[in-house]
């Protein structure tokens, strides 16, 4: 079924609920999702009820009121058959209510996050063009392109005024020092996580209150370059998208302050910013500058393990956003498996370099099941959790899936 009819259809379905559980993935992708079905929801006059939370079982979802799974359920096989989904993972959910661009013919139009798809159900729930800046949040927080579906919300909101266009420095923050000082995608050595270093470099490209790009951008890559490969430079800067209607003007600070604050637990706190379209103080920056700053310096003591691009942290909260910050320093070269243990459990990030073709979803995902876990995730963008009993039998399937 196509996208659209699929869509129209849980619109349909969700119209006719007295009362739904939204569930949201605790990532940035996920909140704004479930912010923008509750928005719907909210504005149709039907009652609901969100929560954030980092994974789902079917142990979670009792009682008998509708329940809405977004950016996670699709690779489940044991969900409830009443529960409906807005996911983009690899689909294996059978349940009648799924909206999935996997699951569309021929293929959905391109590449959409499950933000993306939400905003196409509450196309069919009323007039809710306005969220198309918040449907873009999954976009940037999945490192998508801006192509197919992506690209249509995005005409969406450039039609009817909601979002601006332009060129210019891509990372997350207040100002030009405090998005050097807290970069992570790309980690900048040398520069993230120094806020007086960064702060300095600004000053020395700026004159009369002005700062001349060129000059900051050609010292950024001077002094950071080497720690990175060449396709990750091109993170630092290109197009912007400017949303009239939200908290955070920046799309790229938005998506950064709702996935740190969806990371450390806040993601109640980064939906209503979203519901809201108000911005509470300094909290949610302030949000953004400690959890950028545990990746940081999880970056930075990273351990170089026995296979080659396998890294240990310690920290499991920021397992992924470093998988994604070192596997930008390799470029045609081997996947990069993060590993940080838990209480009992061992976390693994899998992330694939640009020009590495290898499906990391399905890897992970039967290695994780072999070995009493869970995982999957995408094409080049995985992960698994596991217990530590079973921490050599998954390295060892790991190193031998790897090895040519």
């Amino acid at each position: 079924m196509p996208l659209e009819a699929n869509a129209e259809q849980l619109a349909l379905h969700l119209l006719a609920q007295e009362f739904v559980e939204i569930y949201a993935h605790h990532d940035a992708d996920g909140i704004a999702a479930g912010a923008i079905i509750a928005t719907a929801m909210h504005r149709s006059g039907r009652a609901f009820r969100l929560r954030c939370s980092s994974r789902i079982t079917p142990g979670d979802l009792t009682g008998e009121a509708g329940v809405l799974l977004c950016d996670f359920g699709a690779s489940r096989e044991d969900l409830p058959p009443h529960v409906m989904v807005i996911d983009h993972h690899p689909p294996r959910f059978d349940g009648e209510f799924h909206v999935n661009p996997a699951l569309a013919e021929p293929s959905g139009g391109g590449e959409v996050p499950a933000a993306g798809a939400a905003y196409l159900v509450a196309q069919h729930m009323g007039e809710n063009r306005d969220l198309a800046g918040i449907a873009l949040i999954g976009m940037i927080g999945d490192n998508q392109a801006c192509t197919g579906a992506n690209r249509g919300i995005l005409n969406d909101g450039i039609a009817n005024g909601y979002i601006t266009t332009g060129r210019g420095v891509l990372l997350p923050g207040r100002d030009l020092a405090e998005g050097l000082a807290l970069a992570t995608r790309p980690y900048l050595a040398g520069i993230s996580g120094d806020d007086a270093g960064a702060r300095k470099l600004v000053e020395e490209c700026s004159s009369d209150g002005k700062v001349s790009l060129d000059a900051l951008l050609s010292l950024v890559i001077l002094r950071a370059g080497t720690s990175a490969a060449s396709g990750a430079l091109e993170f630092i800067y290109g197009d912007t998208y400017t949303l009239e209607k939200e908290a955070i003007s920046s799309l790229h600070s938005l998506a950064a302050v709702v996935d740190a604050c969806g990371r450390a637990g806040m993601g109640g706190f980064a939906a209503s910013i979203l519901l809201s379209r108000r911005l509470p103080g300094n909290e949610a920056w302030e949000a953004l500058r400690s959890y950028r700053a545990k990746v940081i310096a999880a970056i930075r003591s990273a351990q170089p393990l026995d296979v080659d691009g396998w890294y240990a942290v310690g920290d499991t909260s920021v397992n992924g956003p470093v998988a994604d910050a070192l596997v930008l320093a390799r470029e045609g070269e081997r996947p990069v498996f993060v590993f940080s243990p838990g209480e009992g459990v061992w976390h693994i990030s899998a992330r694939c370099p640009a020009g590495v073709r290898m499906d990391l979803e399905k890897l992970i995902r039967d290695l994780a099941r072999s070995c009493d876990g869970d995982g999957g995730g995408h094409r080049c963008r995985a992960g698994a959790t596991i217990s530590d009993r079973y921490l050599d039998q998954f390295r060892k399937g790991l190193a031998e899936a790897t090895a040519a």
